[in-house]
């Protein structure tokens, strides 16, 4: 986006993660302004035309429904009239779906049970995810990630202030609004107006 002329604003809560893309920006030879800060607290002055969020870039990892909720309100405080929100966030209609048909077909008796991660009460996902480091040392992370139904999402966009709301399917990579969001995808892309 730089490249192509737009100012850019950038933040991360990774100083690693910050890094990175001061040295990709530099290379690429654009000016973009990176700041270290927390999505849920972040406030900045400047308003923007558009604010993006992609692969779950803060929203929804947070360990409660309130804090993924002031992320939402933070970006739409920072968004100026008619700007655009567009994100992607963790389809609730997936793991809904798959859990549920994966408890039907399975063969299990009564008291053998498998550790499920995911929670059908709170939406929640709990796993860890292990892998070296770009110094080679081994690292374990411990997620917690919230999946969102479409119409929870609607909902919590509408009554922060969001207009216009528009939900699609999400394949990474391939980002389009001709993809109609279905239980195969497991992201949707989420498109909001402030207005």
């Amino acid at each position: 986006m730089a490249k192509r002329g737009y100012s850019v604003t950038g933040f991360d809560l990774s100083k690693d993660q910050l890094s990175r893309a001061i040295e990709n920006a530099q290379k690429a030879n654009v000016k973009v302004n990176f700041f270290k800060q927390d999505a849920r607290t972040f406030n900045f002055e400047e308003k923007y035309d558009l604010i993006i969020m992609l692969c779950e870039g803060a929203f929804p990892l947070m360990e409660t429904d309130e804090m993924n909720y002031t992320i939402l309100q933070n970006a739409y405080n920072s968004l100026k009239q008619n700007g655009k929100f567009i994100f992607t966030t963790l389809n609730g209609l997936f793991p809904f779906f798959h859990s549920v048909k994966d408890f039907i077909n399975s063969k299990q008796e009564f008291g053998n049970t498998k550790k499920n991660t995911f929670d059908l009460m709170t939406f929640r996902e709990y796993s860890e995810y292990s892998f070296t480091d770009d110094l080679g040392n081994p690292k374990t992370l411990k997620c917690n990630e919230r999946y969102y139904i479409p119409s929870e999402i609607n909902w919590l966009l509408k009554s922060i202030g969001f207009g216009k709301t528009d939900i699609f399917g999400c394949i990474v990579g391939k980002f389009s609004r001709d993809l109609q969001l279905d239980t195969e995808h497991y992201e949707m892309l989420v498109i909001a107006e402030k207005g």
